[in-house]
Parts: structure tokens; C-alpha cells; sequence
């Protein structure tokens, strides 16, 4: 391929190359039976506390980005937050037990998508530049990222950050020099793929899950137009990326 066709891509990790949401919600579906246990099924429904735990989650990474205590501390405050409200004493040992199952989520082996594997094999050998860009602890997602054997197609075109913003983004696309033209961010997240990639004009590939976490969900407050593709599995990503290719050599003017 033309080097000057060669296009730069920004993968997000979590939701999108691997899962990552179902975990939480194995962990959740433990914290509301532990809840009920201990509070009464009859004084508060799955509903009531999820809510809770969704508002004090979002809340807390809004204030401190993604940091890995926040979703054992969300169990916590919404366990604090119902005891209060029903004037029942709270407890210690519960309290241990909640953080102890919040951090067991961030120990689950990791799973590709479907089409992880291939979608990355066919980009590299058109010989796309292929970068991971993602939020979270060093630690944490560096030990997924060798679960998965990540640095075959990212080498040291890896991204780590507690903040995935505007900010972070337009940093990193300024130490790189990329061509915005021909730079990509694909993501799971409105909130913090799609948003910031669109204004710093890049051209952005979403990717819908079915149960997105509620942070990630946000108004596009622009017209993406022609720059932004929905999508619900990985593997269309190649096609897209050809195609809009395609499409800028049918526009370049003939010499």
C-alpha cells in the first residue's frame, strides 16, 4: 500500500478488543445478593440499588478517572447509603467483604471478542499502523495486555491513562504527529473514544454494546457526517477503512 494511504489507528481495550462489562456485572449480581441478604429482600429492590451504585460509580470516575478503587468503594457508599436510609447499623466485616469482591473483578482472565485476532492480523498486513489506547491503572491493564499477547500488532504503541479525555487525546496525537487525515479512534465509548476523536478531527469508528456502562453513554453534541461509523462487531472495521480509502483516491484529482 502507498504510505501515503496508510492509515493510523487508535484502538480502545476494554469493550472493545476484550470484554470487559460482564465481569462487572458478575460482581454486581453478587453485591445485590449480599445486600439483600443482609437488608431484607423486602426493603429494597435489584433496581433501587443498582441505581445507587450506578450514581456514585459515575460520580467518583467522573471526579478521579479510572482508577481501580473506585468500583469497590461504589459497593461500599451504596451499602453505607441503604443501611443509613434504613437506620441498620453497618458493619466492618461487610464492609471488607465488599472490597474484596469489588477488586476480584479486576483478576478475571481477560476474553477477546470474536474476530479480535483476525480483525488486527488483517489491518497489520495492509500495513496500517496500529496503536492501543486505553483507561485505566498501568498494572491492570498492562497484565490484560499480555494475557492477549497485545504487543504482536501494538509493540510500544501503547497508551495507558487514568483520564481518557480531550485533553489526554489531543496530547498524545501532538507527541506523534499524526495525520489526523488518516488517524483513527475506534471505541466502545461515546463519552471518551468518540467525543474527543471527533474534536481533534480524527475519524472515529463506534462500536455499540448491547449493555454499555452508563458513564460511556453521551449526546454527540455535533454532526459526525462522514468521519463517524456505528458499528457492532470488530470485524467490519477492515471494510470501513478500505472503503474510505477507496473513497479519497476517487477524489484525488488526476495528474
Amino acid at each position: 500500500m502507498n504510505n501515503t494511504l496508510k492509515q493510523h489507528i487508535l484502538f480502545d481495550l476494554d469493550d472493545t478488543l476484550i470484554h470487559c462489562n460482564k465481569y462487572f456485572g458478575l460482581v454486581l449480581g453478587e453485591f445485590f445478593e449480599l445486600v439483600h441478604h443482609w437488608l431484607g429482600h423486602e426493603t429494597l429492590s435489584t433496581d433501587e440499588i443498582r441505581q445507587k451504585q450506578i450514581e456514585i460509580d459515575v460520580a467518583q470516575v467522573s471526579k478521579t478517572g479510572f482508577n481501580s478503587i473506585n468500583f469497590p468503594n461504589s459497593l461500599i457508599e451504596t451499602y453505607r447509603y441503604f443501611c443509613r436510609e434504613l437506620n441498620r447499623p453497618i458493619h466492618l466485616e461487610e464492609e471488607q467483604q465488599l472490597n474484596k469482591l469489588g477488586l476480584s473483578v479486576y483478576e478475571q482472565e481477560v476474553e477477546p471478542y470474536p474476530g479480535m485476532v483476525e480483525t488486527l492480523e488483517t489491518l497489520q498486513k495492509e500495513g496500517h499502523y496500529l496503536y492501543l489506547y486505553t483507561g485505566g491503572e498501568t498494572a491492570i491493564q498492562q497484565r490484560k495486555i499480555d494475557q492477549m499477547k497485545l504487543s504482536t500488532y501494538f509493540d510500544n504503541r501503547i497508551y495507558i491513562t487514568q483520564h481518557k479525555n480531550e485533553s489526554t487525546l489531543e496530547q498524545i496525537l501532538q507527541r506523534g504527529s499524526f495525520d489526523r487525515s488518516s488517524t483513527w479512534m475506534i471505541g466502545n465509548s461515546l463519552r471518551t473514544d468518540v467525543v474527543p476523536a471527533l474534536t481533534a478531527g480524527l475519524q472515529s469508528i463506534y462500536i455499540k454494546q448491547s449493555d454499555e456502562w452508563v458513564y460511556n453513554m453521551v449526546e454527540l453534541q455535533q454532526e459526525p457526517g462522514s468521519s463517524f461509523y456505528t458499528i457492532s462487531s470488530i470485524e467490519e472495521i477492515p471494510d470501513i477503512i478500505d472503503i474510505k480509502i477507496k473513497q479519497e483516491i476517487k477524489q484525488r484529482p488526476l495528474n
